[in-house]
């Protein structure tokens, strides 16, 4: 069995790792750490995994040896600390956002200041299997993924694969969970219930992982919060080359789901969920896209649904951390969602 540890467990991504790594045929987890929850059950921070485990948060300054680090730490926080963490395993999985991207310049320009350890920053492959399963076969340090980034970088893959289109403006409507298990005024359930409200309307961070990712120059992300805990849903306009079809569209999106075992094409003629939507996603790793085409001016919708504790977070990271491993990406990962909830 590969042994893990889970550094910072006690937050809903560090949850969602455990709750996914607890029923993981090659993996067992020894440590998961907390301060502020030292010496009590993980089951009594994660309720879900009541009966499941007798596993106690341990002092994250009291590491063991293992194979692999997960660190599910807030950001800012596993860049100060790498050197002393790749000392301890031969595989890091870090969920922040220290490692996504590759120029420190860029990082500095949308993270606010200068990256305590630069240097690494070129060491780590990108978590997205979508995007980069080659390299992440041989990867021993592995990035987590922007959850709203990946909804936009996925509704983007297979337009971007075929060659298809030009500039995209996206909008990701997502639920609480996004903003963590720390309250703050905003997370109040009097204040977040019954909403709808637009708080990056532009200069979103995950902004910077959509331009390296998909190497375009010319991209808006506007971000809302809407009534749900889990879910994420991108919304992307952009405008197709002269000549592209609905068919061309039909006919890139299989080819892209054909090779990807999490991503679904979702677009039917009839029934309640004819289009991608978060809510049927809930605890899974899938993808749903959908998009539509108007023919005349070339302006297509590209969708994308996804759970952003799991394809967003959790999921694509025990994901990437399969194809590192040479196990099956889809190893533990199969679950398909609930209906309804």
């Amino acid at each position: 069995m590969t042994k893990a540890t889970i550094i910072g467990g006690s937050g809903y991504t560090g949850g969602e790792l455990l709750r996914l790594l607890l029923f993981h045929p090659e993996i067992e987890v020894v440590q998961v750490t907390s301060r502020r929850k030292l010496g009590e059950y993980v089951y009594q921070t994660h309720p879900n995994l009541r009966g499941q485990t007798q596993l106690k948060f341990t002092a994250p300054d009291d590491l063991q040896p293992v194979d692999v680090l997960f660190l599910a730490l807030p950001h800012g926080q596993a860049q100060k600390r790498i050197a002393e963490y790749t000392a301890l395993a031969d595989a890091i999985v870090d969920l922040s956002a220290d490692f996504r991207l590759k120029d420190p310049a860029a990082y500095e320009k949308w993270y606010g200041g200068p990256h305590a350890a630069p240097d690494w920053l070129g060491k780590f492959a990108y978590g997205l299997a979508e995007l980069h399963r080659d390299e992440l076969k041989s990867a021993r340090y592995i990035s987590g993924v922007g959850c709203n980034a990946t909804a936009v970088n996925l509704a983007l893959l297979p337009l971007l694969q075929a060659d298809l289109l030009d500039p995209v403006i996206a909008e990701v409507k997502v639920g609480s969970s996004e903003g963590g298990a720390e309250p703050n005024p905003g997370s109040h359930h009097a204040e977040r219930s019954h909403v709808a409200r637009t708080y990056a309307a532009y200069g979103h961070r995950h902004t910077a992982e959509i331009i390296q990712e998909s190497g375009l120059t010319d991209v808006a992300l506007t971000m809302t919060s809407v009534d749900m805990v889990r879910g994420a849903l991108a919304t992307v306009h952009g405008w197709v080359k002269p000549g592209v079809a609905l068919k061309d569209l039909w006919k890139t999106y299989r080819a892209a789901a054909a090779e990807n075992p999490f991503l679904r094409v979702v677009k039917e003629r009839r029934g309640v969920y004819r289009v991608p939507e978060p809510k049927i996603l809930a605890g899974s790793n899938y993808a749903d896209l959908g998009f539509d085409l108007d023919p005349e001016s070339g302006h297509v919708v590209a969708i994308c649904a996804i759970d952003n504790l799991m394809k967003g977070a959790a999921g694509s990271a025990v994901q990437a951390l399969n194809l590192s491993l040479g196990f099956d990406e889809t190893l533990g990962l199969e679950f398909p969602g609930l209906h309804p909830i």
